[in-house]
């Protein structure tokens, strides 16, 4: 195809990894309407708090309210949102404030350095303010300004200000929460956090300043941030928010519904050289992006996908005219090194309280959402499911035995959350050869050469495998084997406790949108029989693991994926950590050739 086909005059552009309303509304960016949220954000409490994971567009919905509000974009209204929900159905409040806007995630998070980064960038932040808004403020404000040391005393003066000038303040705080990657990563840091968070500590003063400034100027909050660790800590005593992270109202504040990316998919179609159906494309996205529900009332009805992600999806798709062949970004690689500390602090639990390990085997975990927790009780499991389900490793399921029953959104956490699971094993001296693995994945996919794939497996596990591991038994070979096929980049791993055919260990579903040449696809029966088990207990699972791979390998779900490979049907059992069976079931067959 001619490159110039991917030349469209007047085609919006994909607005991804921009977080400056203004710039997508007037330079020609694609933009999903979300204004109908801001009188719904405006009847609620005063004070707004919300969570949300990494890259799903909090810090674009914080400068869309703050374009709204802010006195001086009063003349740009009509250019920025004339034609959008809010632009037809206006609030009296709109651009009436004078707009504060603090982002954290600048500030070094190293906690015997960050009251400096934190006076310097609240610093710059407040002088700012004070030359933008002269006009309405006292004539003297700059000089005072500058008599005031420090980011507390600074905001103390400037909602004061305001005060008598009678202005009224909209505080936005984007990453509150930016320390807590130093909480979770050594004791130290979590005793320095403690000093600053409690008593007289200088994070707790900041925010004992914005709760002294509601009283005052500072007329309206909207606070945002990824986990509700460092809030709860800073808010003890009073309550500076509500948390609206759990609300049902709000579930499709942030993300993008399937509606949303169809319409998106639809407008490029019409201007771009399309080689799949809309309907096509969402079933190539659906099972990486999509899947987050964030409340329980919501459960069943709307799922939202990863906004950033739909993003660099559709605009790979474009530029390029297929579908990308690595379908998670590289950047949010970076953002998953918080989830190394997190599995770290979940192998400090006790071995049959590893809840990483038995969401991964178990394929779901239960839990009682937290609205907030304080740091020194991260461990706790509640709080550590929380944990998981506010950092976006956990969506909503529905419920289980009386508690909210979470799992495993899609396959780009899978995929991170698998990562960092294996390398873990690296504190005991596991290395995985990156090239054996790939050579290995190769020839699964290519060849047909599945024993000496999962014999590689099997050997790792004996090897590798810890006394505490041994405990965990069956959980531990089945999240071992699981997490290691998850790394293969030609297969979608899908394990399903529930299927229409009984029991299915894992189908290693062909990805054939990227790969079409990809000649293998499996179903894997995997079988466990414990250390003290009789050796017929051995035979006994092998031949119910045969009956049930015949009985899937039949289903329509995997006549319609594996296309036109040959699907292989393999059993393994193993006895403790030992690989005992490791056999293809007569009669695999090829798919639609064979038809």
């Amino acid at each position: 195809m001619n490159p110039l086909d991917y030349i469209v005059q007047d085609r919006k552009r994909l607005p991804y990894g921009m977080m400056n309303f203004a710039d997508i509304r007037c330079d020609n960016y694609y933009y999903v309407d979300k204004t109908r949220f801001i009188p719904m954000i405006e009847q609620a409490d005063r004070f707004f708090f919300f969570i949300r994971p990494r890259r799903f567009g909090k810090s674009l919905t914080l400068n869309i309210l703050q374009h709204y509000y802010d006195v001086s974009t009063r003349d740009k209204f009509d250019d920025l949102f004339g034609d959008l929900y809010i632009g037809q159905h206006p609030t009296p409040d709109r651009n009436s404030y004078l707009v504060l806007y603090l982002n954290f995630s600048g500030i070094n998070a190293e906690l015997n350095d960050y009251r400096k980064g934190l006076d310097e960038h609240c610093g710059t932040t407040i002088e700012s303010f004070c030359k933008k808004y002269a006009d309405l403020l006292p004539p003297e404000t700059w000089e005072e300004l500058h008599t005031k040391n420090g980011a507390v005393a600074q905001l103390e003066f400037l909602y004061q200000v305001c005060e008598r000038a009678g202005q009224k303040m909209y505080l936005f705080i984007d990453e509150y929460d930016h320390f807590t990657n130093a909480i979770l990563s050594n004791p130290e840091s979590l005793r320095r956090y403690t000093d600053e968070t409690h008593g007289e500590g200088y994070l707790r003063n900041l925010f004992n300043k914005v709760k002294a400034g509601t009283y005052s100027s500072i007329k309206r909050c909207f606070i945002t941030g990824v986990s509700p660790v460092t809030m709860d800590d800073l808010t003890s005593g009073f309550n500076i928010g509500t948390n609206y992270s759990l609300s049902s109202k709000f579930n499709q504040l942030m993300g993008f519904t399937e509606e949303e990316v169809r319409e998106m998919l639809n407008y490029y179609s019409t201007n771009s050289p399309f080689r799949h159906t809309v309907d096509e494309l969402i079933e190539i996205m659906k099972p990486w992006y999509d899947n987050y529900c964030f409340a329980q009332d919501c459960y069943g009805e709307t799922t939202m996908y990863n906004s950033n992600m739909v993003l660099y999806f559709v605009k790979n798709y474009i530029d390029n005219g297929k579908v990308p062949q690595n379908m998670i970004e590289s950047n949010i690689r970076i953002d998953y090194e918080k989830l190394r500390m997190l599995i770290r602090k979940d192998k400090e639990f006790a071995h049959d309280a590893s809840i990483i390990q038995t969401l991964v085997s178990q394929g779901y975990i239960t839990g009682d959402l937290k609205d907030g927790f304080p740091a020194v009780s991260i461990t706790n499991p509640d709080n550590f499911v929380s944990l998981l389900y506010y950092f976006g490793m956990l969506t909503i399921s529905g419920m289980h035995e009386g508690k909210t029953k979470l799992t495993i959104p899609n396959m780009v956490v899978q995929e991170q959350l698998y990562t960092y699971l294996l390398n873990t094993y690296n504190d005991a001296d596991l290395s995985f050869s990156s090239y054996e693995k790939s050579e290995l994945s190769s020839a699964l996919a290519y060849r047909g050469d599945w024993q000496s794939y999962f014999g590689y497996i099997a050997d790792c596990l004996k090897r590798y495998a810890s006394q505490r591991d041994k405990q965990k038994g069956e959980f531990f070979v089945h999240g071992f084997t699981l997490a290691m096929t998850a790394q293969n980049r030609f297969y979608r791993p899908i394990s399903e406790q529930d299927t229409q055919a009984g029991y299915v260990d894992i189908f290693l579903c062909p990805m054939l949108e990227i790969y079409s040449d990809m000649t293998h696809s499996y179903i894997v029966e995997l079988k466990y029989a414990k250390y003290k088990d009789p050796e017929n207990r051995v035979e006994e699972l092998r031949r119910e693991a045969i009956a049930q791979a015949n009985r899937y390998a039949d289903t329509d779900t995997v006549k319609r994926a594996i296309g036109n490979t040959r699907l292989h049907k393999v059993v393994v059992v193993y006895k403790g950590m030992e690989m005992r069976v490791c056999e293809e079931v007569d009669g695999s067959f090829n798919g639609k050739a064979d038809e």
